[in-house]
C-alpha cells in the first residue's frame, strides 16, 4: 500500500501541454524520421519546467504503448497524419486496435482526470492508506484528487468509483472527510461508505457502515445509513434505495448478483475491461445469480456461457457479444 501525503492544492498540468506530451509519444515512437523528431521533441521539453513536467505525467500514463506492437501503431499514427477530411471513424479504428486502452484513451481524457492524484486504468484497482490513516480503493478506470488541509480533509471524484473506510482523524481540530463531485458532496459521520460518478450529471452514493450526510450543491441535504443508496444530482437527491454489503465486492474483483439482468450484468463487466462488450437483447433479460469475475471478465464470461444457454462470439479481443446459443 502506498501513503500519499497530500497537503493542499498542487500544481497542474496544462492541459494543452499534455495533449502536446501525447502527440509527442506517438511520434517518438511510430515517427519515420527519429532523429529529426528527437531533436525536435527535445526542444519542446526544453521549452520550460512545465513541458517536462507534462512530459513527465504523459511518459507515466502512456507506458502502455511499449506493448503495442510496431507496425500496428505505425499504422494507426499514419492514420493520424491524414488530412481532417479522412479523419473520423477510420482513424478512430486504426488507434482502436492499435492501442484501444492507451493512446486514444488518454488523448481524449478530460485533462483534470490526466492530472488527479490517484488514477486507475481500465480493469485496474487500487488502494491506499490515506494520512489520516483512512482507507480509500479506486475501482476501474478512475481518478481523484486528495486535498487535506488544516481545515478539511476532501477527496475531489473526478472519475469513475471510490470506496472509502474512514478512520479517526489524528488532528487535535476537527476536520469534516468529504467526497465531493460536481453535483455535491458526501461528508462521512464515521463510516464506510462508495460513490459513484454516473456520467456528468448524477452520482450514486451507498452507506455499508455508520452514516453520511448527502449534500447536493443546490439542494437540501440529507442523512444516509448503513444499507441505503441514492442518486443525487446539483439540485436533487433522488429516492432511497436498499444496497447490501455485497454491492462492495468489486473491491475484491468480484460481481455478487441476485437475480439480475444479464443485459445489466454484461454492462457491468465492461466497465472492467476495454473495447466493446455487448449483451444480444434476445438474452438481455435471461436472470443471473452467482458470483461473476470482475478481476478476469474472460473467465467470467466463460462461466456465463457454461451457466446459462449462451455463446460468446468474440470478433476481436476488443469486440465480444454475448449471444444466444
Amino acid at each position: 500500500m502506498s501513503s500519499p501525503q497530500p497537503s493542499g492544492a498542487q500544481t497542474r498540468p496544462d492541459p494543452a501541454l499534455l495533449s502536446e506530451a501525447a502527440d509527442w509519444m506517438m511520434t517518438l515512437r511510430y515517427g519515420d524520421d527519429a532523429q529529426k523528431a528527437q531533436a525536435n521533441f527535445n526542444r519542446w521539453r526544453e521549452q520550460s519546467p512545465a513541458h517536462g513536467e507534462a512530459w513527465a505525467r504523459a511518459e507515466a500514463l502512456l507506458g502502455v504503448l511499449a506493448q503495442v506492437p510496431a507496425g500496428i501503431g505505425k499504422e494507426a499514427f499514419q492514420a493520424l497524419q491524414q488530412p481532417s477530411r479522412r479523419r473520423g471513424m477510420g482513424m478512430l479504428g486504426a488507434l482502436l486496435i492499435a492501442a484501444p486502452a492507451g493512446w486514444l484513451a488518454w488523448r481524449h481524457m478530460p485533462w483534470r482526470e490526466w492530472a488527479a492524484d490517484v488514477a486507475t486504468a481500465t480493469g485496474e484497482r487500487k488502494s491506499m492508506t490515506l494520512a489520516d490513516g483512512s482507507r480509500l480503493v479506486l475501482n476501474t478506470a478512475s481518478a481523484a484528487d486528495i486535498v487535506f488541509t488544516a481545515a478539511e480533509r476532501r477527496i475531489r471524484l473526478q472519475a469513475g468509483e471510490i470506496l472509502v473506510t474512514t478512520h479517526a482523524d489524528p488532528s487535535p481540530t476537527y476536520r469534516p472527510f468529504l467526497v465531493q463531485t460536481p453535483q455535491g458532496a458526501v461528508r462521512a459521520l464515521g463510516t464506510r461508505f462508495s460513490v459513484r460518478r454516473l456520467g456528468d450529471r448524477i452520482t450514486r452514493v451507498a452507506v455499508f457502515e455508520e452514516a453520511v450526510e448527502v449534500r447536493p450543491a443546490d439542494g437540501a441535504s440529507r442523512m444516509l445509513r448503513a444499507g441505503e443508496q441514492v442518486d443525487f444530482e446539483a439540485g436533487r437527491i433522488g429516492p432511497e434505495a436498499t444496497v447490501e454489503n455485497s454491492a462492495a465486492l468489486w473491491e475484491q474483483g468480484m460481481l455478487l448478483a441476485r437475480s439480475m439482468r444479464l443485459a445489466d450484468v454484461v454492462a457491468e463487466m465492461s466497465r472492467y475491461r476495454s473495447g466493446v462488450l455487448r449483451c444480444h437483447p434476445a438474452v438481455a433479460e435471461l436472470r443471473v445469480s452467482g458470483a461473476v469475475s470482475l478481476a478476469d471478465t474472460d473467465a467470467g464470461l466463460a462461466l456465463l456461457a457454461r451457466s446459462l444457454p449462451l455463446r460468446i462470439e468474440q470478433t476481436t479481443r476488443y469486440w465480444v457479444t454475448v449471444a444466444p446459443r
